[in-house]
């Protein structure tokens, strides 16, 4: 999962949103950097790491490619950016592509938000999550160098992943482990080996939302602000109106009625992250030709990459309501009602049929006068 993102910040500000604003910090092929809105493995994205040279003291602000090419890949082997885009932190001491790196080249990247999509049968609808004030989420990440057979030295990285939240497991169980202070930053970037598992866990704040948005983004080549546009989606399935609001008992009492409340649905989606991380045993393995790891027998990582760039069906365990859910959560969070106030209107297979009695009753007290449309058509037959 997390293989798309939105990086469209300047160059400049990825040093403060990483919190290294009052350190030193020099950059490295920055010039390479274009903004995008739909960011894909491959593009080339501005990283944070440690200057080596500067015995520790300061940072280097460069633009590394999305998708690990490790160092000891064959030099004349093509480079595919799709295989180890993302690292499962559960593993990332124990496989080889990823373990060699923890002790110094760890890194982060900062994105306004990444997307993920939801599975509904054959149908595949993309969320874009973020921070509910605007400002960058930073990912844990790990950074390589490798030399092709022109002596060409490329600069590549991989996004760490955990496991999803629980706000976020309707959507997909695996989420980019995100580092949403200072402390947690300086923790990732620290020279000690020992202290990183501290971080590697999921996002639990609420301040991180979420909403539909157009199915057109899963083609890499769809850029610019309407990728993140939020679009409505209908509900399908019948499901009861008070699994909407399920959600609104966690929510606080000040929520504003731009918020957004989640879906508490299980969903089952294919795991986009296994497909990235590669059967590492030895390094000498990883310098042949690699099979993708499947998770599902008919979807493979390319045809995974396929179907999100197609479009058409298109890298953050729920509540005991998931197994009769089947429609699609619109929005995180939904105005707050108050029973002095409007209550909210019910959805047509939810709402509940008015007192025969009643109806009669009120058939007596209508006022005679009052067209139906009965009346109207038989009037105009005059």
């Amino acid at each position: 999962m997390c293989g798309r993102a939105r990086c469209t910040l300047r160059a400049d500000d990825v040093p403060r949103a990483c919190h290294r604003s009052t350190s030193p910090t020099r950059t490295l092929h920055i010039d390479r950097y274009r903004p995008a809105y739909n960011v894909s493995p491959g593009f080339d994205v501005p990283v944070v790491r440690r200057d080596d040279a500067s015995g520790g003291e300061g940072y280097v602000l460069q633009c590394m490619k999305w998708g690990l090419i490790p160092s000891f890949t064959k030099k004349t082997e093509k480079p595919d950016h799709y295989r180890m885009f993302n690292a499962r932190s559960e593993s990332i001491d124990e496989k080889a592509s990823f373990r060699r790196l923890l002790p110094k080249s760890r890194c982060l990247v900062a994105v306004e938000g990444f997307y993920e999509w939801k599975k509904d049968g054959s149908k595949k609808q993309p969320y874009y999550i973020h921070f509910k004030d605007g400002r960058p989420l930073v990912f844990a990440a790990l950074y390589d160098s490798w030399q092709n057979s022109e002596g060409e030295t490329l600069y590549t990285f991989t996004i760490v992943t955990t496991s999803s939240s629980s706000a976020l497991q309707w959507l997909h169980d695996r989420m980019p482990v995100i580092l949403g202070s200072k402390e947690s930053t300086d923790i990732w970037l620290s020279s000690s080996a020992s202290s990183f598992k501290s971080v590697m866990k999921p996002y639990e704040e609420s301040d991180l939302v979420w909403y539909p948005v157009t199915s057109a983004m899963g083609k890499a080549s769809f850029d610019g602000p309407e990728c993140i546009k939020e679009i409505q989606v209908k509900a399908q399935g019948n499901t009861s109106i008070s699994m909407f609001f399920s959600k609104k008992g966690d929510e606080s009492k000040d929520t504003k009625p731009e918020q957004k409340a989640s879906c508490p649905e299980v969903v089952k989606t294919e795991h986009t992250e296994d497909l990235t991380e590669s059967k590492d045993t030895k390094p000498e393995q990883k310098t042949s030709s690699h099979e993708f790891v499947k998770t599902e027998p008919t979807e493979d990582l390319r045809e995974r990459a396929k179907t999100e760039e197609g479009g058409n069906d298109l890298k953050f365990h729920g509540s005991s309501h998931s197994q009769n859910v089947s429609m699609l959560p619109i929005k995180r969070e939904y105005e707050t009602f108050s029973a002095a106030d409007s209550k909210p209107a019910l959805a047509n297979h939810d709402q509940i049929s008015p007192n025969p009695a009643k109806k009669k009753e009120k058939a007596k007290t209508a006022n005679d006068k009052q067209p139906t449309l009965f009346s109207y058509f038989g009037k105009s037959n005059h």
